[in-house]
């Protein structure tokens, strides 16, 4: 059977850019797979949000990153799950530690970035980064410590927001060198600067995160691609939408004491459906 790492690595090698939807819990990843994704991307920042109610400030626990990879990849099935494993959660050793977890769950990727710990989100202000030394000796011990080659590594730098795009450029290149498969240079903060992140790395699988109300300006798929990116994230989409959703609900319902007509839901029949009920159903009745 082809594991969903070898998958993506082949998916990357087809032309077109890669559209990833975000999720956050198994049922986002569920319904991303549904709604037909290639890919789907486990956001650190929406796990934060969805798990323990908090900010990406690096709150969550690695342990509680894998259970959370566990479920989703479980709930993605044959589609790769890139997740997002934040700075490694320490030095090489707990990157090291951190991807075997990742692989053991079911990615297919993990994406490892350059900041200090405990991290933050990337799109807000007063990110730090670690020396380049000890970035690349991190994505080494990543790249070192998966068991199968088919398990990609995304080496990501925050280094734009903290030094310049030049250095961000600079360990780019340093990152691909230490082995990683993929490359993402977080928040260019305008589209001149994703031209030359792209130029600087043509033919490298390169990613472009569109954070809405994120630094980096927002291009459409088609744009991306022309100009050379490979994977467009959209980590945090979904996400926003549905904590809209759930404070008109529940203001709504508080405010008035009956359930809003105003906003869309499946019925309860259609959510069983969805969520697969009818077919563990008929799995039952066959034992």
């Amino acid at each position: 059977m082809t594991s969903s790492g070898a998958r993506l690595r082949a998916r990357l090698g087809k032309p077109g850019l890669l559209i990833v939807p975000g999720a956050y819990d198994a049922l986002s990843a569920r319904l991303a797979t549904a709604a037909g994704a290639e890919a789907v991307y486990m956001t650190g920042f929406g796990v934060a949000g969805s798990l323990l109610g908090v900010p990406d400030i690096g709150l969550v626990t690695a342990t509680e990153m894998a259970d959370r990879v566990r479920a989703l990849a479980e709930a993605a099935g044959t589609v790769p799950l890139i997740a997002d494993g934040d700075n490694g959660h320490g030095g090489p050793h707990n990157a090291a530690r951190l991807t075997r977890l990742y692989e053991a769950a079911g990615a297919a990727c993990i994406q490892i970035e350059d900041q200090v710990l405990p991290k933050r989100c990337g799109h807000l202000a007063g990110k730090e980064i670690v020396p380049l030394a000890d970035a690349v000796a991190r994505i080494k011990a990543v790249v070192g410590a998966r068991t199968s080659p088919d398990f990609l590594v995304m080496a990501r730098t925050d280094a734009r927001a903290v030094a310049g795009l030049d250095e961000a450029l600079r360990r780019g290149e340093a990152f691909l060198a230490a082995g990683a498969d993929i490359l993402f240079v977080e928040a260019p903060q305008t589209e001149a600067e994703l031209a030359q992140v792209a130029r600087a790395f043509a033919g490298v699988p390169l990613v472009a995160n569109m954070v809405e109300g994120g630094r980096t300006p927002a291009l459409d798929a088609a744009a991306l691609g022309d100009l050379g990116y490979r994977i467009a994230l959209y980590p945090v989409t979904a996400l926003l939408s549905v904590a809209a959703t759930l404070q008109q609900v529940y203001g709504t319902l508080l405010a008035t004491g009956h359930s809003p007509t105003t906003i869309p839901r499946l019925d309860f029949a259609a959510y069983n459906q969805m969520i697969g009920l009818d077919t563990l159903l008929r799995d039952d009745a066959a034992d």
